[in-house]
Formats: structure tokens, sequence, C-alpha cells
């Protein structure tokens, strides 16, 4: 596990839990350093004070706000440290609400929260338990990396995960973004969820960067001077298909294909599409309603003349 990188506790009503805050997880990507393309040189950033052209150190540089044009306010890290927030030390729980209510927009870096000590074992194990059998997240405010941030609360295995979240008002309404109206057929629909279960899968820890292992193999190359080995030539695309139930069709049977399903596989049959019925006319019914009704009063009339005497 990495250094912890804040010490605290999470506040819970009149609760204390000691806690170690842990990143949850780790970057694998693959980071470069810019060069000189002539000669191989390393090209570097010094930071320069603009007045006296003086190269600084990271211990004589603080953080700086401009509060106007070319007026700069110096904030320190003990200024930071001092600022009477009382998140400053603490993760303090402020609701509990149903883990659907939270939308996976908001949801940002993740953390695993470590007890602190023996004197954190029972409250902590509490919280856990509570959040398990309530099924039910905790939303807290914390203060990391010179900022007060909204946080989740949730339980991963045996532990207490939590996840930074984006105050509201930091969320695009997506609401510019969404197609006009368009009638969807049933069928069509029927057709989209025989896809995904034809593509359901109920774990997906088998998926890699491919990306990143490319990436390995051509750096691999270069440092034993080689050439990269070509890329392999991506397969010819059909005609696009324009129909979406000869599109949809078409997934569902590659996706089968691609699992190696066979016609028995526990898949969804694709819908065809409905036929709807042909009506007859509407004046043509009236019309054969109404020659039935005279021929009927026709009929009544004649049986009902008195016979002569």
């Amino acid at each position: 596990m990495p250094r912890p990188i804040w010490s605290g506790a999470i506040s819970f009503g009149l609760v204390t839990i000691p806690i170690k805050v842990v990143p949850a997880t780790e970057n694998h990507s693959i980071s470069f350093r810019q060069v000189h393309l002539e000669d191989g040189g390393r090209i570097r950033y010094r930071k320069v004070c603009e007045l006296d052209g003086k190269q600084l150190t990271d211990d004589e540089i603080v953080k700086g706000y401009e509060v106007a044009k070319d007026t700069l306010v110096a904030i320190t890290d003990e200024d930071l440290a001092d600022m009477p927030l009382p998140t400053a030390k603490a993760i303090e729980i402020v609701a509990f609400v149903p883990a659907e209510s939270i939308d996976p927009v908001r949801i940002g870096d993740s953390y695993y929260l470590e007890g602190d000590g023996q004197v954190a074992v029972k409250p902590y194990k509490l919280l856990r338990q509570a959040l398990q059998r309530s099924s039910k997240v905790a939303v807290a405010k914390f203060a990391l990396r010179g900022r007060e941030r909204l946080g989740l609360l949730r339980v991963k295995e045996d532990a207490l995960v939590l996840h930074s979240m984006h105050w509201p008002d930091e969320i695009r309404s997506p609401q510019s973004l969404a197609p006009p109206p368009v009638e969807i057929d049933d069928s069509e629909v029927d057709g989209a969820l025989a896809l995904m279960d034809a593509m359901g899968e109920e774990d997906i820890s088998h998926y890699t960067d491919h990306y990143r292992e490319a990436l390995e193999e051509v750096i691999a190359a270069k440092a034993e001077g080689k050439q990269p080995a070509p890329a392999p030539e991506a397969p010819e695309k059909g005609g696009q298909i324009v129909d979406l139930m000869a599109a949809l069709n078409a997934s569902v049977a590659q996706a089968r294909e691609s699992r190696g399903e066979d016609e028995h596989a526990t898949v969804h049959e694709m819908p065809k599409p409905k036929k709807t019925a042909k009506k007859t006319p509407a004046k043509k019914t009236v019309a054969k309603k109404t020659a039935a009704k005279k021929t009927a009063a026709k009929k009544t009339t004649a049986r009902r003349k008195p016979r002569a005497s």
C-alpha cells in the first residue's frame, strides 16, 4: 500500500474514528520526457523570478492570488493550515442518503480509509456495519490539497472508501446535448435489449490496457535499436448499415460469434418487426350496418301489417 496522504478522523455525530487516507487507485500511464531531437539532450524547465532573473527552489516559492492586474497576494502553507475550517482535520459526515441517489458524474478520486490505532477498531467497524445494513452511503465534508471538498463514504469489502465529489454548481447541464424527439418502435427497443443480453457480462476484470502494452513494445524495440513491429492492418469494415433493425441483428450475431455461442445459447431471440393489421375503411362498415338496419326494419314492418278481413 502507498503512504497515507492525510491523517485525521471521521466525525460521526459524537463518535470519532481516527483514520489515515490512502489512495485507492494508481496510474499506470507511461510518462515521457521532452528531449532535443538533434542530440537527445533533456529539455528542462526552470523556475525563474521575472523581476530579478534568479532561479528559485521550491522552498522559496509560495502560492499567489491575483486580486488585480499585476497585483498578487502571497498565500503561504501556514495561512491555509490555520484557516478556521471544521473539516481541516476531520471528515465530517453531514448526511446519509440512498446509494442510487448519487449521480456517478459527481464522483471523482477514490481513497481507502485506514483505521489509525486500536482506538479506531470498534467505531470503524460500527460505521461499516451500519452502512451495510442500511444500504446507504454517507455524504461528508473534508479538506484536502488546499480546498474543502464534498465526499461520499461507502463500504468496499471490509474497508471504508472515500470518493471525492464535485459540488452541485460544478456539474454542467447536458440539456443542450439531448437529441431532438424521435419515434422508436417497440421492436427496436426489444432488439436493443437482445443485443445487451448478448453482450452481458458479470466480470470485467479481464479487460486490459492494450494501448499501454503496445507502447511498451515500441519502447523496448527502440531501446534495442530496432524498428517497432508494424501495426496489423485493421479489418475492412462492411458497408454502413442504415436500417436500425438490420444493424441490431448483425450486432447480436457478431456478439454471439465472438463468444463462440451456438444457436442453443441462452440469449433472447431478436424480435421480428410487428405487422400492423389492415383496417377496414370506416365508410364501408357504416354503409353495411345501415343496409342491415334497413332490411331488418322492412321485415319487422311486414310482420306487423294487419290481415285483411
